[in-house]
């Protein structure tokens, strides 16, 4: 049981920084929201292309860069513009990383529209809306980690992420069904099936992340954070709820958009 958890330390002490920075963040808005998310995904692309093309270390350099640059000009621009740039950077891989070109395109077009939406969730729909995704989205992974150690049980999916049971898996579900309480005075109880659905759209973000580091052989995408590994690693369950929003949000009739 010592070994389960043994990286707890670091994964709590880095955690505590990142979501201290994240609200700093997300409390501060406009230049200082949209230059962090730049970063942020220009360091995942630099990830991707590092664990699909680990020889590749000057393209990892320029696509990450690319990525960064296309995403903070798009968030400038008038969207219909922006749409090109989004996408710029993950065509222009079929031309810089030598393999796994198919899984650096799909991977790097979703990692910049999630951040251009999440940019645009802050911007359009309040803080409200973006601390709720953000809260729903660490409360499934914190509620998986510890109830998947505590209570263990049989695997959600051994081949791809060994370390991933069903009791964990469903204790996320219930952590961001009780997020969705506490945020749908205004919204109303639909919000608990919105939030479970978005849990689920995180965990399938986790799960086609562990795929990809299986595929190259890798255990984690960077050694970047403390006890979480790389970005991709930390931010991979965002990546996947944030486009479920974006795409499920205008259908379902909530106040998310662009401008």
């Amino acid at each position: 049981m010592a070994r389960s958890w043994e990286d707890l330390s670091a994964r709590v002490i880095s955690g505590l920084a990142m979501v201290a920075i994240g609200l700093a963040v997300i409390w501060a808005g406009g230049h200082v929201l949209r230059l962090a998310f730049a970063l942020v995904a220009a360091g995942m692309v630099w990830e991707l292309v590092r664990l699909l093309a680990p020889e590749a270390h000057k393209s990892a350099l320029a696509m990450a860069g690319a990525a960064g640059l296309a995403l903070l000009g798009a968030l400038y621009l008038p969207v219909m513009l922006a749409l090109p740039l989004l996408l710029a950077p993950a065509m222009a891989g079929i031309a810089w990383v030598p393999r796994h070109r198919v899984l650096y395109l799909s991977y790097t077009a979703l990692i910049i529209v999630a951040a251009f939406g999440m940019v645009q969730l802050r911007e359009v729909s309040g803080m409200g809306w973006m601390l709720w995704l953000v809260l729903v989205v660490v409360a499934t992974d914190v509620a998986g980690y510890f109830a998947g150690r505590a209570i263990g049980g049989p695997k959600f999916w051994p081949r791809v992420s060994p370390k991933k049971t069903w009791s964990g898996t469903v204790a996320g579900w219930v952590a961001a069904a009780l997020v969705g309480v506490v945020f749908m005075a205004e919204v109303g109880p639909g919000l608990i099936g919105l939030s479970v659905a978005v849990a689920m759209a995180s965990q399938m973000g986790d799960m086609a992340e562990s795929a990809m580091k299986r595929r190259v052989g890798a255990k984690d995408s960077s050694s970047l954070i403390p006890g979480h590994g790389g970005l991709l690693d930390r931010f991979d369950g965002m990546l996947g709820g944030a486009v479920f929003l974006l795409l499920i949000g205008p259908w379902a009739g909530l106040p998310v958009g662009v401008n």
